[in-house]
């Protein structure tokens, strides 16, 4: 099994890297909107939905809001900094810090969202946002560069919390959703993202007052990485599922590697537009 793991880890990483700086900026959208399918069919089996034509429908459904997006806010150099898509980055955020109270009452926060039409408008929320970030980004001049960075943080952030976790976790992060996560390992990834980001910044040579934003923006996208781990994680635990799927052999699901970024890439890209001039 790890070896499958690493073998398709590898293959996921190398294909990531070739798409994200090979592609064109539209290849690249359209890649992820492929995606973004995919983790709407696997959404609509966790949100309750068992027949193909009731999860086609879904994806579909989703697909057709980000086109309907895509129109709204039509796609220029630096479409991020404009006011449109900061506002939806901004909803976004705040649906994310419910979810957080949602998270933390789990089970209870069931009766919430766990009806089958919430948890389907649910995965909009969680889905739709990502998508939009990853288009945001890419219409900046350092767009492949600073997706890599998300990317990057939110891989530092689960590593981090895996091998401190698993050394000196003792005290759990939220046992009825994920009884593996520690606030041990919840710092651990938060270290492990400030030796990095601090070294990077080191090796730049940038001034005291740019490194401090660039950390701090770092350690937060961490942290909104956690979260949406951890709500797929409840949303799967109320389903009585492992993984979203099973076609990532040793990984699972789309949305099993894909979770930290869910919560990562809106709360990112919302900072970024609004500290982009002082970064």
């Amino acid at each position: 099994m790890l070896k499958q793991r690493v073998i398709t880890g590898l293959i996921l990483a190398v294909s990531f890297l070739v798409a994200l700086f090979a592609l064109p900026t539209y290849g690249f959208i359209a890649l992820i909107t492929a995606v973004l399918a995919y983790a709407a069919w696997e959404w609509s089996h966790l949100a309750g939905l068992t027949s193909r034509a009731g999860r086609g429908l879904y994806l579909f459904a989703v697909i057709a809001i980000a086109a309907a997006l895509g129109v709204y806010l039509g796609f220029e150099q630096d479409i991020l900094l404009t006011e449109k898509p900061r506002f939806l980055l901004l909803i976004a955020c705040i649906w994310w810090a419910i979810a957080v109270l949602w998270v933390q009452s789990f089970p209870s926060s069931a009766i919430l969202w766990g009806r089958r039409w919430l948890c389907l408008l649910m995965g909009v929320f969680v889905l739709l946002p990502m998508w939009l970030a990853f288009a945001g980004l890419m219409s900046l001049a350092e767009g492949p560069q600073l997706v890599l960075a998300v990317v990057l943080l939110v891989a530092l952030a689960d590593i981090g919390g895996y091998f401190v976790g698993r050394a000196i976790g003792r005290t759990k992060l939220a046992p009825k959703v994920s009884p593996g996560k520690t606030w041990e390992g919840l710092l651990g990834g938060q270290l492990a993202i400030v030796l990095v980001v601090g070294t990077t910044a080191s090796f730049l040579d940038l001034d005291a007052a740019r490194a401090g934003l660039w950390l701090g923006l770092a350690m937060v996208t961490g942290l909104a990485s956690v979260l949406g781990d951890l709500l797929e994680s409840m949303v799967k635990r109320h389903r009585g599922v492992k993984d979203s799927g099973t076609i990532l052999p040793g990984h699972g699901g789309v949305l099993d590697r894909i979770d930290g970024l869910t919560a990562a890439l809106p709360v990112f890209s919302l900072i970024l537009s609004l500290l982009y001039s002082r970064l």
